[in-house]
């Protein structure tokens, strides 16, 4: 397999009041920001798209079964709890072909040694077809924790991914 001449990537905020207008989406635009600086001095060249909808288990399961075909990389914010619309988690497990535990245990351990509550994110990262997917609570303190972990090892991921065997 070979690397894509450009990576596309998806961000999905999952918010109930941020797709009603309510507030305006915080933690979209920090994941962008973050990989601007992470991908910036990479070989990659890449698109970002960002997307705003409600906690809604189908929306998400459509847009994840349509995206993974499309994009080399999704982010989803929100609904990573316990509470009863945190369906994020639930809609992309049995979705995954391959987990990546590691990633996600880390950061919980990491962040919840001085804050608790970090514990309590039920937060994935796998591969749905061509797509690997991050699940991020929806909170921006929480998406500069989780994005700077995952950017250390995101370039080697894509590699691994396409079967690029390219361990630095």
């Amino acid at each position: 397999m070979t690397l894509p001449e450009t990576l596309s990537i998806l961000i999905v905020t999952l918010s109930d009041r941020a797709s009603s207008g309510e507030y305006e989406d915080k933690s979209g635009p920090a994941v962008e920001g973050i990989l601007n600086d992470c991908l910036k001095g990479s070989q990659f060249s890449y698109t970002i798209k960002r997307e705003i909808i409600p906690d809604d288990a189908s929306r998400l399961q459509a847009i994840l079964s349509t995206g993974s075909s499309g994009y080399n990389l999704i982010f989803t914010t929100g609904g990573t709890g316990i509470g009863p619309r945190d369906i994020t988690v639930d809609v992309v497990s049995p979705m995954l072909e391959k987990e990546i535990p590691g990633i996600m245990e880390l950061i919980r351990v990491k962040y919840g040694m001085d804050k608790p509550n970090a514990l309590l994110s039920r937060g994935v990262a796998g591969i749905i077809g061509k797509s690997l997917i991050f699940t991020l609570p929806g909170s921006v303190k929480a998406v500069n924790e989780y994005m700077t972990e995952i950017s250390k090892s995101l370039e080697h991921m894509v590699y691994m991914q396409y079967g690029i065997d390219k361990h630095h």
